[in-house]
């Protein structure tokens, strides 16, 4: 095993999802694994406090504590004095953009819904407290009922308790204060009846005295910090007495409970609700069905998730505190670097990272030690670039992730799929009008809340010019939703300070209203005009209000093309639009079908000389499918008339297993395209006990659902049809029943096996790629053996790491003892791969390289290596050079249309013939050994070419990671 080194910046990555059922402590287990394997740093999701039983904690409701699910403070020392006993370095997930405020957890959110607008919280949240809808004027809207509010309201599942000195709200399992100021309605109602019995009793003086100094509190719409600060003192005060008196007067305690009765209301008797709907009107908040928020909610929320609300880490007060626990992990030299997620939701995040690059240079340390690790979560655009002025070191790897997969798709069989694809549907639907149109559908019933408020921004300011007043506010409402519908990436970063538009940024917004335009001819174009001056900062100012409010309307502009563009096509066209579905992958373009081995050349070299320190992600928490679920599916890119071929076949067989419903077969033939390529890709390899099976099956059941629900067209979340989720859940379960009489698997078995085969060539040649390639690989839990896992919460499932520590302990043994056989044994993992071993074996000794050569990898130059004879389309080589160190990567692609017998592994000369890769040009031949097999070659001249002959390199393994030696 090499031992571990100490880098400035990682060399390899490893992702763990901690929740309740994989804490700190079985964290700590597993990393002298980890370290073994070859990782440097443990990378974790986030360990702030999230909302209880998170399977992701990405809902966080305290950045200052770690989540006491995950372990004590206890625990997680030892996770880091663990950590640095195996000589590994941590990457700590980070969540700036949200917090969950679910079931009132959250004290913040508390706070706020308990004060409204002066609450010392209300700046934190992203709440719009003059909104449209006059109603809620200083109100949070809290659409968390599941019916409308007065049939909640008379059917008793509201009602109002006392709890400590305090009064709630209750409904469901959801708890909601009540204004301090509001309880004087409770406890003053019949009071002057209490006070005839008992005028000179102290229990009752003092809760008449409790309600005046209730009545005297601070009013909650104040902002002045000291009153607000004196709001809560004294609100504490009178918690304090009420619940004094009430536990030592029973006559008191009885009058207050029987008001809490006569609040709460009778069944049966509408008006007995009145009292409770008053005082319910005198909140900071208004309860409404959950159904509402599309359209009326008025905070901003992640993406369209009531439950996560966005706060405002633009205000430096809310910056510091929403990373307390980051900058505590930095000061302690325990967190080497982080992820921020979503960055693309902040309200300026260039200014936000520079932020955040200097807290971190601010948390102590060797001021000479190498900067802060910071990557972001952002997914680019076709052709779009990371901003360079960033300074962080790159992004969590989307964009490598497609651009490895591209390689692996025949891109000359483009039409062929089109074609296949329309005919299996029923009609050619570009994709970008499905884009367009999956963005346009959120827009309307998700995001429209968003887009009105937009509107209206936009409408005061064109009623400040005489120019553009006669724009009506429908039809600025509707241009912003066509721009918004055609703009070409996520968002643009235009600041609100005195720096220009950049160029980027200037193309992009050009772009969407030209297609704006050309989609609405029958619009006036002035006020598509009107709406690109105002985001190309040329709006007419005339005073510096109208220059703030221009700004205010262009930054949330920017804050709402991220969501809309993400919910619209991640998680609407992705599952609508399903040609190849190993391109419909977070970051990547559908449209795009293959990438040429010159093209991912020019990328590996742009991201060499931009981002050389990014992570190099195969597979994540969020990817839609796990890399060896693609690897497979790419497989059929080769193989267009087969599949066209097998596709008919399997549709007659199972014809009789859709449901005929006035006059339509259910499930459609789109979601049944959609199942036959999940299945392909997603088949076990080894075979399946009767549980087992069952088991795979119900995964297969789960994901379907989710995928006809996120794809909106015949069921949905917030519109669920039993019907069709019958169907297809009838459909799926007989198409897969394992009775001899099923025809369609007797079929299919053969076929995917066979593709499966052929995958896993990608597979390990995908490997390969992330090891070496410019970046830092990231290995997804458990994703060094074979995983055949889809969308989550599919691949957040356990992981056996006994025994994968016990395969790498295996592998390590044997590769050392096997001399002269070495070869012959990892020919042997190849041609029985079931066990996931050969993958393993090809990551751990790829990180053992870069282990043993940090500099070569991390600095080096990266060069594209010719390839030449009859199956040059076949191959993808490149070096990594640094001095006199070079090391080679030599993959194989299109295998299934190389060696047309998946049974013989496609190597020797027999396939590669007169195949050859030229090596690095140095003035001698040199030798290389392959680090895989042992093998070690020489050079030859051929031609005034220096190359090696495939059928050597790949004379027993058909991947090649070579080291040059002299």
């Amino acid at each position: 095993m090499s031992p571990s080194i100490s880098s400035p910046l990682p060399l390899a990555t490893y992702r763990l999802q901690l929740h309740r059922s994989f804490t700190f402590a079985q964290a700590a287990d597993i990393l002298p694994y980890l370290n073994a394997l070859g990782i440097t740093d443990c990378y974790l999701s986030p360990v702030n406090r999230a909302m209880p039983g998170s399977e992701h904690g990405y809902d966080v409701i305290n950045h200052a504590v770690l989540n006491p699910e995950l372990g004590t403070e206890e625990d997680f020392s030892r996770f880091v004095d663990a950590l640095r006993s195996q000589g590994l370095n941590l990457v700590i997930d980070t969540v700036p953009n949200h917090m969950g405020i679910g079931k009132t957890l959250n004290g913040w959110w508390r706070d706020v819904l308990e004060n409204g607008p002066g609450s010392r919280y209300a700046a934190a949240f992203d709440i719009d407290w003059h909104p449209t809808k006059r109603e809620l004027e200083n109100k949070v809207l809290l659409p968390i009922l599941g019916d409308q509010y007065g049939a909640v309201l008379e059917r008793q599942d509201i009602h109002v308790a006392y709890d400590e000195g305090a009064f709630l709200l209750r409904y469901g399992d959801h708890e909601l204060p009540l204004a301090p100021k509001t309880w004087v309605s409770l406890l003053s109602h019949q009071l002057d009846k209490l006070t005839r019995e008992g005028e000179q009793d102290m229990p009752v003086m003092e809760l008449r005295s409790i309600v005046t100094a209730l009545k005297n509190l601070p009013a909650p719409d104040v902002r002045d910090p000291e009153l607000i600060e004196e709001r809560g003192r004294e609100k504490e005060v009178i918690k304090k007495r009420l619940a004094a008196l009430l536990g030592d007067n029973p006559l008191v305690r009885a009058f207050v409970m029987d008001n809490l009765r006569l609040f709460n209301g009778e069944r049966d008797r509408a008006d007995s609700f009145d009292l409770l709907d008053s005082l319910l009107n005198e909140q900071a908040y208004r309860l409404a069905s959950w159904r509402v928020a599309s359209e009326e909610i008025n905070y901003r929320r992640f993406f369209d998730i009531n439950e996560l609300a966005a706060i405002r880490v633009e205000d430096e007060a809310v910056f510091q505190e929403a990373h307390q626990l980051l900058l505590r992990l930095i000061r302690q030299g325990i967190a080497r670097g982080c992820r921020i997620d979503h960055v693309d939701g902040l309200y300026d995040p260039e200014r936000y990272l520079r932020q955040l690059r200097d807290l971190t240079q601010q948390g102590g340390g060797d001021p000479g030690a190498s900067p802060f690790y910071i990557i972001v979560e952002k997914i680019l655009g076709r052709d779009e670039s990371l901003p360079e002025t960033w300074p962080i070191q790159g992004t969590t790897g989307y964009e490598f992730l497609n651009d490895v997969n591209g390689l692996f798709v025949a891109a000359d069989h483009k039409r062929l799929f089109t074609e296949i694809y329309a005919r299996v549907v029923g009609h050619d639907d570009t994709y970008a009008d499905l884009v367009y149109a999956g963005k346009q559908l959120i827009m309307q019933v998700s995001m429209s809340s968003e887009l009105n408020v937009l509107g209206h921004q936009l409408n005061v300011l064109s009623e400040r010019d005489r120019r553009s007043r006669d724009f009506t506010l429908n039809s600025l409402t509707h241009a912003i939703r066509e721009i918004i519908a055609c703009f070409p990436v996520y968002r643009t970063y235009i600041t609100d300070g005195p720096e220009p538009v950049s160029d980027r940024d200037r193309a992009y917004i050009h772009m969407a209203v030209a297609r704006a335009k050309r989609r609405n001819p029958a619009i006036d174009g002035q006020v598509f005009d009107f709406i690109r001056s105002l985001l190309l900062k040329q709006g007419d100012a005339r005073t510096p209000e109208d220059r703030e409010e221009q700004m205010r309307f262009v930054m949330k502009f920017q804050q709402t093309t991220s969501p809309v563009t993400a919910k619209g096509v991640e998680d609407t066209v992705y599952y609508r639009y399903h040609r190849l579905i190993s391109l419909n992958e977070v970051g990547g373009d559908p449209d795009r079908f293959g990438l040429s081995v010159d093209e991912f050349h020019r990328r590996m070299r742009d991201r060499q000389t931009r981002w050389p320190h990014g992570l190099s992600a195969s597979s994540t928490h969020d990817t839609k499918r796990s890399e060896d679920v693609r690897a497979r599916i790419n497989v059929l890119s080769e193989l267009p008339q087969e599949w066209k071929t097998r596709i008919g076949r399997w549709s007659r067989l199972n014809r009789s297993h859709r449901r005929e419903i006035d006059g339509e077969r259910l499930p459609d033939r789109n979601d049944e395209y959609l199942l036959y390529q999940t299945l392909i890709g997603a088949w076990p390899l080894e075979p399946l006990t009767d549980e087992a099976y069952r088991n795979f099956c119900d995964r297969i059941q789960r994901y379907m659902h989710k995928a006809v629900h996120e794809a909106k067209i015949h069921s949905s979340w917030i519109n669920p049809s039993p019907t069709y989720d019958q169907a297809l859940h009838d459909f799926i379960h007989t198409v897969l029943d394992r009775v001899p009489a099923n025809r369609f698997l007797e079929d299919f078995l053969p076929f995917q096996e066979r593709v499966a085969r052929y995958g896993l060539y990608n597979s390990i040649a995908q490997v390969l790629l992330k090891v070496t390639a410019p970046g830092i690989p990231d290995v997804y839990q458990g994703a060094e053996l074979w995983n055949f896992h889809l969308v989550d919460p599919d691949n957040r499932g356990p992981v056996d790491y006994v025994a994968r520590a016990a395969a790498l302990e295996e592998l390590r043994v044997t590769i050392d003892r096997a001399g002269p056989d070495r070869a012959a044994f990892v020919r042997s993992l190849f041609e029985q791969p079931e066990d996931g071993r050969v993958k393993l074996l090809a990551l751990m000794l790829g990180l053992d390289q870069r282990r043993r050569h940090p500099e070569l990898f991390q600095q080096g130059d990266y060069l594209p290596l010719e390839c030449g004879g009859s199956k040059k389309q076949h191959l993808c080589a490149f070096a990594r050079v640094r001095d006199r160190q070079a090391v080679m990567t030599v993959v194989p692609r299109l295998v299934a249309t190389l060696a047309p017998d998946e049974k013989r592994l496609p190597v020797g000369t027999s396939i590669w013939e007169d195949s050859w890769v030229t090596v690095p040009p140095w003035p001698t031949l040199g030798e290389y050994r392959h680090v895989l097999t042992g093998e070690i070659f020489t050079a030859e001249s051929v031609n005034g070419r220096r190359v090696l002959p495939l059928s050597q390199v790949f004379g027993h393994c058909p991947v090649a990671l070579l080291e040059r030696l002299s």
